[in-house]
């Protein structure tokens, strides 16, 4: 017997982001996966039939939830409803979601294709350092819950001379508060846990 999906929607920190919650996993593997233009989502369905909407500028699947960005002139009590339904209807049908394993393999593929330009944010695997470790721990553990509850995803991307750089997604992408949320919630954070860490910046 099917279980009936359930999808509720939560406003976020960011006006123009919606965050919607369901009773089902929409990625299994916990990473968050951002797209900003129909032509990014070859492996994303899901994304892809949400970028038909003429509204949505933004999509970001993560564990149980979807978060939409709509354009600037147009309000969410506009459109929420109709998006609601449809993804409500979407995951009912037991449609397509994403492809996680080509995901995870493009990934790998643009850490290679930086390697060889001679540029890579991240330590060249078994050179992970130490303190990046920390860095992640401290991410997965203390930011990343209370980001995803505002519909959004943070990621490590490099540690140098103190300054913490991260990749913010989804809601928190344009958000007229992650300067804040980064200054003196995430900088707060590791002050006190990890005080080597003395600046945080969003690439």
């Amino acid at each position: 017997m099917k279980v009936p999906v359930t999808i509720y929607a939560e406003m976020t920190p960011n006006p123009k982001a919606m965050k919607f919650v369901g009773n089902l996993a929409v990625v299994s593997n916990g990473e968050a996966y951002e797209f900003n233009a129909a032509s990014e989502t070859e492996n994303a369905p899901l994304a892809k039939v949400l970028f038909t909407f003429p509204f949505v500028k933004g999509v970001m699947l993560s564990q149980n939830f979807v978060t939409l960005i709509i354009v600037d002139h147009l309000e969410w009590s506009d459109v929420m409803m109709e998006v609601r339904d449809y993804l409500t209807n979407y995951l009912q049908a037991g449609q397509p979601i994403i492809d996680e394993e080509a995901m995870e393999a493009k990934t790998v593929l643009k850490e290679e294709q930086k390697e060889n330009s001679g540029f890579s944010a991240l330590p060249k695997p078994g050179q992970v350092r130490d303190i990046d470790k920390k860095i992640e721990h401290i991410l997965k553990e203390y930011v990343s819950p209370a980001v995803e509850n505002d519909g959004g995803a943070i990621a490590f991307e490099s540690f140098e001379d103190g300054e913490l750089k991260v990749k913010l997604s989804g809601a928190c992408n344009g958000c007229p508060s992650s300067t804040q949320t980064l200054q003196y919630g995430v900088q707060n954070i590791f002050e006190k846990l990890l005080p080597q860490v003395t600046k945080v910046t969003a690439v």
